[in-house]
């Protein structure tokens, strides 16, 4: 895809200086501009690359004045930096305007589906599915029986959702997902062997969410698994059966959840954390990287460690942990004074 100066300043409501029609059909970093690469300067301290750089165009602040001789058009807009998200996010839902239905690919006869699908080779949709408007699913994806997707979803290639699974609007949910499996419910018989306990629950995924490659979320063995409405899930996280994810929350890769914790909304969770089950954490909580938690959490509290301790109180205990050589050096030394006595 190719766009003109004057066609991206109209998208972005900004005004050209230099040649109008200059064509652009990639992206590129302002230091590494090539011709016919879109860039944009947005930092102070990569100012200097405006001069040098071959991109074809560069989006500017207005109020950008060069002191050296340019051979890149500019765009001029009230912000570089969100014009330039605003024309990811445009590249983006051009790139992916697919619609139709490839082949092969196998429908239920029961399936239903709303306008402007696309639906990917190899995919699966099984009994009584239900598929809204303007959905994307892209190839080798599984949806199993009675899975409903809502509008403006996308799935991508190999997500895997297992059946009762309901899904919202306006999420994305990226490749390798696994929604729906079984959730790891057994118990030990008299021969010390685990029996299975069946997993009859399901999983709700609420709008808005965006799941990153390779998570899993297991269904409930009763009830539902529910995440709600705008939490954002990074990669390779596993969410246990029974669990709820409050409204906004976000979650960084390797993070793991027991089953049935509860976790409350605008939380912010940090990479391989470990939580956890039947516990309770509150709304606005905060927890650093690598933290295990294993017990209920008050609203509004930051926690790192593990255990996980207040965020203040591991900092003090860390100077303390650190300098602890130290410390014990002087403690022999005064015991040995003390023994002398």
């Amino acid at each position: 895809m190719k766009f003109t100066a004057a066609q991206i300043a109209g998208i972005l409501n900004g005004t050209v200086d230099g040649d109008e029609g200059v064509e652009v059909s990639k992206l590129a970093k302002i230091e590494e501009g090539s011709k016919g690469s879109l860039t944009f300067l947005a930092n102070p301290k990569y100012t200097h690359y405006i001069y040098s750089t071959q991109a074809s165009i560069t989006i500017v602040n207005n109020d950008f004045s060069a002191s050296g001789d340019l051979s890149t058009t500019l765009i001029r807009v009230e912000n570089a930096y969100k014009a330039f998200s605003q024309l990811l996010e445009y590249y983006n839902q051009v790139k992916m305007n697919k619609t139709g239905i490839e082949n092969p690919v196998f429908i239920s006869e029961s399936a239903k589906y709303g306008e402007n699908l696309y639906l990917g080779a190899f995919t699966y949709i099984g009994e009584n599915v239900k598929i809204g408007d303007n959905v994307k699913i892209y190839p080798n994806v599984y949806l199993g029986d009675n899975v409903t997707v809502g509008n403006n979803t996308i799935l991508f290639t190999g997500a895997k959702i297992y059946s009762e699974t309901l899904i919202g609007e306006s999420c994305v949910i990226n490749s390798g997902v696994v929604i729906g499996a079984d959730g790891f419910g057994f118990t030990p018989n008299e021969k010390g062997e685990y029996n299975k306990v069946p997993q009859t629950g399901n999983v709700i995924i609420e709008d808005n969410v965006d799941i990153g490659p390779g998570t899993t979320i297991d269904r409930a063995t009763l009830g539902s698994t529910v995440i709600k409405k705008g939490v954002k899930l990074d990669n390779q996280i596993q969410i246990a059966h029974n669990v709820t994810i409050g409204e906004n929350t976000v979650i960084a890769a390797q993070t793991g959840i027991a089953g049935s914790t509860k976790i409350g909304k605008n939380c912010i969770i940090g990479g391989q954390v470990g939580i956890a089950g039947h516990i309770v954490i509150g709304n606005n909580v905060k927890i650093q990287a690598q933290s295990g938690i294993g017990r209920n959490v008050k609203d509004d509290e930051t926690l790192q460690g593990s255990p996980a301790l207040n965020y203040g109180d591991f900092n003090k205990s860390y100077v303390h942990f650190k300098n602890l050589p130290k410390i014990m050096d002087r403690f022999n030394i005064v015991e040995k004074k003390l023994d002398n006595e």
